[in-house]
């Protein structure tokens, strides 16, 4: 399926792999993840089970982290400026069999106050594993605000990232590369339980 664009939206390329051995290790990481995941749909409950079971002092989440992290100050973590540097994006990988047909896609936001990005649709759901640079930066998924941990929106559902208390990196993943920027704020979302 082809990805949805929109005025501003990253191009589907993804990060050079034999430049950045960094880059390298984290798509070994996120298969890792994959592995543990592959047979859980997006929503609120795997949100719960990513929270308890795979937050902060896990390994897969702290390596996530640790190789995002280092991958910004590399230079090819969401280098590509949306709103200028407090809003950036950058494709990690495209959908493909070694990534359980995932995208991932890493996105930089800074604010102190509450800041919104692209208003956009999940039409298969998304994970968010959320990389606090600072420590009270949190990122808003359906379920509320989240620090350090991971959200989850279901699939159907759509809102705009929006981010408070500092700045972060959501590392996501995406079924299938599937996002939609056609949504709008007044469209109704899906069945609650699917949130």
């Amino acid at each position: 399926m082809q990805q949805d664009t929109h005025n501003g939206d990253v191009p589907p390329i993804e990060v050079d792999f034999e430049k950045y051995p960094t880059a390298r290790k984290l798509l070994s990481r996120c298969q890792n993840f994959f592995d543990e995941v592959e047979d859980l749909s997006p929503g609120k409950d795997l949100e719960a089970h990513l929270n308890q079971n795979f937050g902060p002092g896990n390994p897969i989440y702290e390596d996530l982290c640790s190789l995002t992290l280092q991958g910004l100050e590399e230079g090819w973590v969401a280098n590509i400026e949306l709103d200028g540097k407090k809003y950036r994006r950058s494709k990690v990988s495209l959908p493909k069999p070694e990534t359980r047909h995932l995208s991932i896609t890493t996105v930089y936001m800074k604010s102190d106050d509450e800041y919104s990005g692209q208003y956009h649709k999940h039409p298969y759901g998304e994970i968010n594993c959320v990389v606090q640079i600072d420590k009270t930066a949190e990122l808003k998924g359906m379920q509320g605000w989240q620090g350090a941990g991971w959200t989850s929106p279901g699939a159907g559902t759509h809102h705009y990232p929006q981010v408070r208390g500092g700045a972060l990196i959501a590392l996501f993943f995406l079924p299938a590369g599937r996002i939609s920027y056609k949504a709008k704020p007044t469209d109704p979302q899906p069945d609650p339980g699917r949130l």
